[in-house]
Parts: structure tokens; C-alpha cells; sequence
């Protein structure tokens, strides 16, 4: 519908435009509250946030692989960078040698994991590549499981070699980078393994090789391809999301016992687990 008035033209929003402007915003809550809720919990027990995006944005369906890679490490790199600053101004104390070691690892990792990423999905097709990374995931977080809650039954150890530090970092690095997630759960299973750390502790830590893996992904994905090759439009929401859950979670972590972590933690990680499957099935659905 059109209304003239004094040779001006002015538009009136039929009953169309207007459901599309609410269908419009419902979208930009639902994403600005996946990655508040999914940063929260991330922040506050090393989850990261990517763990808990990446599934939920395979589920709903509206974006590619690659879009949903971009859009779920930028939202955790913005968490993780307010989250490291929170816990510096809270002066949590950390090993500084290990963590720039892990760290400059994940950095290597980040960039490996993407390479493989877009390697794969040159001689792939979406669904396959999807339907990988749901499994994967699934599988991992079925052990992290397992581990976290039988810790006692398994032995653990203190590396203090620099160069299996910075191994470690690589691999979780490439982890994440590859299923296009910060790789939280795994990375306090293996911190919690291989150098002995409280939940606490590692859930720091994760955040830490969180922000170099995604960095150097995202840093590759600006000068390689550009941000122009991908459908941003719910980014800055979900950015905002990610700055105000890094913000909660890192007062979350600090103001609650490690027991009440972990519990959160394994309630996340269940429910992850039980995603992940879901997608896999529907996934299968499709490709038949």
C-alpha cells in the first residue's frame, strides 16, 4: 500500500512486511540469547561457548557451515577476551610459563584446524562435513564425559616440557578450529590429564587457548577469503551476546565452588551429547 501526500511518498508496511519484521527480530533474540546463555556457561566453566553454539546453530538450520564457523568463533572470541580480562583484574593466578606455551600452540592449531576445514570442504559437500563434526563432537564430549567424573580411576600428570606444551596447545588448537568451536570441554579434560589442574584452574586456561586458536583462525579467515564472503547479518547480536556472557560468567566462576562447576559442567555436557545425536540423525535423514 502507498500513500501520496504532498508529492512525498510514504510507505505503509503491509500485513506481510510486517510479520516478516517480527519473524526479522525473533531471529535476533534467539541468536543474541544463544550466545549470551551459551557464553555464560562457557565462561564459567571453560566450556567456551562455541561447544554449545556451533550444535545449536546446525539445529536451526539457517546457514552454512562456514557461516556458522565464522559466526561461532567470533562470538567466543569476544567472550574469551572479556572473560581473560575479568580474570586478570580478579588477579587469578595461573602458571603464566605453561599458559603462553599452550597458548602459542593453539595459535599454530587454530590456523592447521582451519586449513583442514576448508581443504575438507573443497572436496566434500556440506552435509558430510556437518555430519563429521556432529560426530566427532558427540564422541569427544562422551569421553570428556566419562573422564571428568572418574577422575580418580585415572591417572594424571604435570608436564613441564616446553615443546609437549606447545604440542598440546596445537592439537587443541586444531580441534577447535576444525569442528568450529572453542573446544572448552576437551580442552579441561586434557589440561585436567596432562598438567594436573582443578577445574577452576583449567576452565581459565581453556578460555586462554580459547582466544589464541580462535584469533589466528579469524585472522587467516580476514586475509584469505574476507568477511564479505559470508552472511554476517546476526554477528554484532551475537557479539553483544558474547561480551555480556563472558562479563557474567567470569563473576560466575569466580563467586562459585569448583563442585558447582563441575556440576555444571556435566549437565551442559549431557545435554550436548544429546544434541550432537539429534543432529547426526537428522543430518543422516537428509542425505538419504
Amino acid at each position: 500500500m502507498k500513500l501520496v501526500l504532498n508529492n512525498n511518498s510514504v510507505n505503509i508496511a503491509t500485513d506481510g512486511n510486517c510479520s516478516f519484521l517480527w519473524k526479522e527480530k525473533i531471529m535476533i533474540l534467539v541468536y543474541f540469547l544463544i550466545a549470551l546463555l551459551a557464553t555464560i556457561v562457557g565462561s564459567m566453566a571453560g566450556l567456551g561457548g562455541g561447544v554449545i553454539i556451533k550444535p545449536l546453530l546446525d539445529l536451526l538450520g539457517n546457514y552454512d557451515v562456514s557461516t556458522i564457523s565464522v559466526l561461532s568463533s567470533f562470538t567466543v572470541f569476544s567472550m574469551a577476551v572479556v572473560s581473560i580480562i575479568k580474570q586478570i583484574r580478579y588477579k587469578f593466578k595461573i602458571e603464566v610459563r605453561k599458559t603462553v606455551l599452550i597458548g602459542s600452540g593453539s595459535i599454530l592449531g587454530g590456523i592447521l584446524g582451519d586449513s583442514i576445514m576448508t581443504l575438507v570442504l573443497n572436496n566434500s559437500s556440506e552435509l558430510n562435513i556437518a555430519l563429521i563434526q556432529n560426530i566427532i563432537l558427540a564422541l569427544l564430549l562422551f569421553f570428556v564425559y566419562i573422564y571428568m567424573n572418574n577422575k580418580d580411576k585415572y591417572k594424571s600428570y604435570r608436564i613441564e616440557n616446553s615443546l609437549f606444551c606447545i604440542v598440546i596447545g596445537i592439537f587443541l588448537g586444531a580441534i577447535a578450529s576444525f569442528l568450529s568451536i572453542g573446544g572448552g570441554p576437551i580442552n579441561v579434560c586434557i589440561l585436567t590429564i596432562f598438567f594436573s589442574m582443578g577445574t577452576k584452574e583449567a576452565a581459565v586456561n581453556s578460555i586462554v587457548t580459547i582466544f589464541f586458536s580462535q584469533s589466528s583462525k579469524l585472522t587467516k579467515v580476514v586475509l584469505t577469503k574476507g568477511l564479505a564472503a559470508y552472511d554476517l547479518t546476526m554477528l554484532p547480536f551475537m557479539i553483544i551476546g558474547g561480551i555480556l556472557g563472558g562479563i557474567i560468567g567470569a563473576k560466575l566462576n569466580r563467586m562459585l565452588s569448583s563442585k558447582i562447576i563441575l556440576k555444571v559442567f556435566n549437565i551442559v555436557l549431557l545435554l550436548l551429547i544429546t544434541l550432537n545425536v539429534y543432529n547426526v540423525i537428522i543430518i543422516i535423514c537428509k542425505i538419504r
